[in-house]
This record gives C-alpha cells, sequence and structure tokens, in this order.
C-alpha cells in the first residue's frame, strides 16, 4: 500500500484516481503529477515500485500545498473575511450561503435543520 502525505492510497485503484484521496489533489492536478513523474495513469497503486512512490512524494512536496498545510490556510483565509467584516465574512459568520445562493428556500445543507418557530395559538371566536 502506498503512502503519500499521510494518506494511505487504496491499493486496487488506478493511480490517477488514488491520487484523488489527498485532500488539495484532484483529477486534474493528479494527472499533471503523473505526467511529471512519467507513470502511466491507468497503472495500479499496488504496481507502483518503490522508486515510483519516492518521485511522487517528492513531486508532491514540492509543488503542491496538501492536507494540513491546506486546511489551515483555508481556515485562515475565512477567518481573515470575518475580522474585517467584509459580506462574504459575514455570511460566514452567520452560517448562509457565501457564494450569492437564495436563501428563501432551499440552502438547508448550509443553515442545517429547520428550527420551529413557536407560534401564537390561534384563540376561537365565542359566538
Amino acid at each position: 500500500m502506498a503512502r503519500v502525505a499521510g494518506v494511505d492510497l487504496p491499493k486496487n485503484k488506478r493511480i490517477a484516481i488514488g491520487l484523488t484521496y489527498i485532500y488539495g489533489i484532484g483529477r486534474s492536478s493528479a494527472g499533471k503529477i503523473l505526467k511529471e513523474v512519467g507513470i502511466d495513469p491507468n497503472t495500479k497503486v499496488m504496481d507502483l515500485t518503490d522508486s515510483d512512490q519516492t518521485r511522487l512524494r517528492g513531486i508532491i512536496e514540492r509543488d503542491y500545498k496538501i492536507e494540513g498545510a491546506l486546511r489551515t490556510e483555508i481556515a485562515m483565509n475565512i477567518k481573515r473575511l470575518m475580522d474585517i467584516g467584509c459580506y462574504r465574512g459575514i455570511r460566514h459568520r452567520r452560517k448562509l450561503p457565501v457564494r450569492g445562493q437564495r436563501t428563501h428556500t432551499n440552502a438547508r445543507t448550509h443553515k442545517g435543520p429547520r428550527v420551529a418557530i413557536a407560534g401564537k395559538k390561534k384563540v376561537r371566536a365565542k359566538k
């Protein structure tokens, strides 16, 4: 089993897909990395040699910000937006959609489950 950047890559998948298990590497980045290293994207992870794994680790560590460092950078960017009080920062602070989506309906994923607001009971008018 190949271990790259602290992540165990699934051994039965193609290396092009296996690299996407690393936070910060998607399909296009995986393709660029494999082209630079010179590994066929259809190679299974379990078929990689030790030298291939070493070259992969080297390029990923040198050229890409991944896993913990990337998560930290994203969190700091969001915190900066909230600190300066810009529109996006306010939306983050209120846990509302940031990128212009509607909130009258939908937006349940970001807002969380519905919270019922207790209303007044209807009082019947006596005749």
